[in-house]
């Protein structure tokens, strides 16, 4: 009778734990260009998949080349379809190393950032 209190008292604990679980933040899921990547070809917009739906309208990427420049053709914007996508154009990419920031805020309101790079050219 006792382990059955203690199994209670541990599924109980994990009822009350789980919901404030399922408000976790958005994470940065995969990018096109990928994080860490070399490609030949300079690419005409960056592409972020998120673990959570967006905020589109309060969520921003931009793009710095070496010098600080930033390199973002206009604003970030959702992708029709998939809330939890994020993209912006770029304007023609030299060779060089590039930084893609990130800024969201989850439709549950959490706010989240990161940073990543990529390269372009040989």
């Amino acid at each position: 009778m006792r382990w059955y209190r203690l199994v209670l008292a541990i599924v109980c604990v994990g009822a009350l734990w789980a919901p404030a679980t399922a408000q976790a933040h958005a994470h940065l899921d995969r990018s096109v260009p990928a994080a860490g990547s070399t490609s030949a070809e300079a690419p005409k917009e960056i592409l972020l998949w998120f673990t959570e739906a967006l905020e589109a309208k309060f969520s921003s990427i931009e793009v710095r080349d070496a010098k600080g420049v930033a390199v973002q053709d206009g604003t970030a914007g959702g992708v029709p379809g998939n809330t939890a996508q994020l993209r912006v154009r770029l304007k023609p990419l030299t060779p060089g190393t590039y930084t893609v920031k990130w800024r969201v805020l989850s439709v549950d309101t959490h706010r989240s950032q990161g940073d990543f790079k990529f390269r372009v050219g040989p």
